[in-house]
């Protein structure tokens, strides 16, 4: 990609003044790329280079856009020597959710410091916001909006947008509020400039508003505005009292987030991305996810080792158990993925629990039975014994069946417990797909071939 390669020429240029030490030089550059393109330098750079670079910033706003695009290691790697009053400085020129978050990373005790030095009305939308969590709407919305009455006209409205909301994040959207402060409508730009200057936003709002509570989870926001295609839905606490707006930069940022979590923990890997981490950290967050699958291992070992007479006399039937296992673990592996991606897009819904289980086990053992006879003939061709060919395809067939009926049974009910269904791809559920199929095959093996 071509922002790749922009970023690797950055990169091999800062890296190349640094050790030059050509100031000049590297001043031009710092302050002219993009704050997102710097994040992605700081990331293959030590920390005195990264405190170097961040000194050479001169425009405060920059400093905050860096500090918005920085992973949570770097960010705080970043500010842990900085005085309080230098990062209010820069605080003070974001965006009051990017600062709230921000806050929320950071030491208790760094962050309170920071927070009792801003500026009092700041301070108290910063308070405000730290007050709900993190995932929720509350947490990631901007409590700057536009708000107005019913009664305002179209000619007032406008006039107020050039005169009190110039800072606004989001002034594409007009938020119509009663005297109690209540959502009742929301208008447009557009429709505000086409309509005569003397009609009310009464008159011409849309009432129909999609809104979420402060409590709502961030991902069921992304959902939402995705599905309505809007640039910003507006957040409401319980008495539908109007108090922020979640706009669509943050939207783009939680799916990625919260994809970034699904893939690492289908992959049993986590939550957090463990590149910039250090090694010890990553073995940390690794080391207990392997470990289930080091269990199952040995519980594979000792299920193995009670049919130690059947595989003794019947020693071919060793050969089958890797296909067996791969089989049934990959469709249990594909099932899972399905269900969970189709929950966290909104495509598949709770209630669809049995038609969906009931479609993924059909698929599951339709294809069971194309591979059952494909491994059997196979079977037979090599040892030319039929109740060995008979043995491996019914442990095929049985094995995809009930793997594919295990990867979407278990996602839906973890959904329905409000568990994150993403771990059901995890290597808890992968392990416990590929001690049943070899416990199927076996005992389907010792039966008919003991018969």
């Amino acid at each position: 990609m071509q922002s790749d390669l922009n970023n690797k020429i950055l990169l091999d240029s800062i890296k190349r003044l640094l050790r030059r030490d050509a100031v000049v030089r590297l001043k031009k550059i710092v302050n002219k790329s993009h704050a997102a393109d710097m994040s992605v330098v700081f990331r293959s750079l030590s920390h005195s280079e990264r405190l170097k670079l961040f000194d050479l910033l001169q425009d405060y706003e920059q400093k905050g856009l860096l500090f918005s695009e920085l992973e949570e290691d770097i960010f705080l790697d970043l500010v842990a020597g900085m005085k309080p009053d230098d990062i209010v400085r820069i605080f003070e020129t974001m965006p009051t959710d990017d600062v709230a978050d921000l806050l929320g990373k950071m030491p208790e005790e760094h962050a309170d410091a920071v927070l009792a030095r801003m500026k009092r009305e700041g301070s108290d939308e910063l308070e405000g916001l730290l007050r709900y969590e993190d995932d929720s709407a509350g947490g990631i919305m901007v409590p700057d909006f536009i708000a107005l009455t019913q009664e305002t006209t179209a000619k007032d409205a406008i006039a107020s947008l050039q005169k009190e909301y110039l800072d606004v994040e989001m002034p594409f959207y007009l938020y119509v509020v009663d005297e109690y402060g209540k959502l009742v409508g929301v208008s447009s730009l557009r429709q505000l400039v086409v309509v005569p200057p003397e009609t009310s936003l009464k008159d011409f709002m849309t009432t129909d508003v999609f809104s979420v509570r402060t409590d709502m989870d961030q991902e069921e926001v992304a959902k939402l505005v995705a599905r309505y295609d809007i640039l910003a839905v507006p957040v409401v606490d319980e008495t539908n009292r109007l108090v922020g707006i979640v706009t669509v930069d943050d939207v783009i940022d939680i799916f990625r987030k919260e994809a970034t979590e699904d893939i690492l923990k289908m992959a049993g890997a986590g939550e957090e991305f463990v590149e910039t981490k250090s090694i010890f950290k990553s073995m940390k967050i690794r080391l207990p996810w392997l470990f289930a699958s080091c269990l199952g291992g040995i519980l594979a070992f000792f299920i193995i080792d009670q049919f130690e007479s059947s595989l003794s006399k019947y020693i071919y039937l060793a050969a089958f158990i890797p296909v067996i296992m791969g089989m049934g673990g990959n469709i249990g592996t594909q099932s899972s993925t399905i269900v969970v991606r189709g929950l966290a897009t909104g495509r598949l819904s709770i209630r669809e629990f049995w038609q969906v289980i009931a479609k993924e086990l059909s698929v599951g053992f339709i294809l069971g039975l194309v591979y059952g006879v494909l491994i059997g003939s196979v079977a037979q061709f090599r040892y030319r014994m039929e109740l060995l060919a008979l043995s491996v395809g019914i442990a095929v067939v049985s094995s995809m069946a009930l793997a594919a009926l295990v990867g979407s049974l278990v996602p839906m009910v973890f959904a329905r417990l409000n568990i994150d269904p993403a771990v059901a791809t995890g290597p808890f559920v992968t392990t416990a797909m590929d001690i049943i199929s070899i416990v199927l095959y076996l005992v389907i093996a010792t039966l008919l071939l003991g018969y």
